[in-house]
């Protein structure tokens, strides 16, 4: 992960104002009947804050297991008690982008939007994203329109359905999070490595 930022540089999250006036539980929030509208907002403000920040959180804390320590999603899960899959698009993104390369502007999904492309054009469509105040859907949108060509300048696409227990799923997703790709990436790395040693010369 990049050092050239601090945690606090990219999202910088404030104590909550409850100023002795709301109450927070573990299953809930209490909020007292004078709240104001100013307050109400600047609060629902730090709930999002803190709620999009723990996304980066999760993915940080496991890309650090996954560095540190062995079976680590396993022991993620049972601290977390999210599911396997959910922890895996965290850490992925986390690795993904750099402590200077995300956006303090735009949200944890917007992110997940633009993770797969280079890190230039990442750049890019966030600080567009945070200058047009695009939601999540209209990035996604606005990035699939960039992506769109004329059917003649586009390569074919070829869509394969592979079934696979959830054991080989898991072996290939730790395979693939070794190597800093995601699975899909890391599939088509494979298939294309295993045609190319069927054709090479004594093969």
């Amino acid at each position: 992960m990049g050092k050239s930022a601090t945690l606090t540089d990219v999202r910088k999250v404030p104590p909550l104002p409850l100023n002795n006036q709301a109450l927070t539980r573990r299953t809930g929030l209490s909020l007292p009947p004078d709240f104001s509208l100013t307050e109400w907002k600047r609060f629902g403000k730090h709930l999002f804050l803190i709620s999009d920040s723990s996304c980066w959180w999760l993915g940080d804390w496991l890309v650090y297991g996954q560095e540190k320590y062995p079976d680590r999603y396993r022991q993620a899960m049972d601290e977390t008690g999210l599911d396997y899959k959910t922890l895996r698009n965290y850490a992925w993104i986390a690795r993904r982008f750099a402590l200077s390369e995300r956006h303090p502007k735009v949200s944890f999904q917007h992110h997940a939007e633009v993770a797969s492309l280079d890190p230039a054009a990442r750049a890019m469509w966030l600080e567009r994203a945070a200058r047009e105040g695009w939601s999540r859907n209209m990035l996604r949108q606005q990035v699939r329109q960039a992506l769109t060509r004329p059917a003649e300048e586009r390569k074919q696409h070829v869509h394969l359905q592979v079934r696979v227990s959830s054991e080989q799923e898991n072996k290939w997703a730790t395979a693939a999070e070794r190597q800093g790709r995601n699975l899909a990436e890391w599939i088509i790395l494979c298939l294309d490595q295993a045609a190319e040693l069927e054709v090479a010369p004594g093969g």
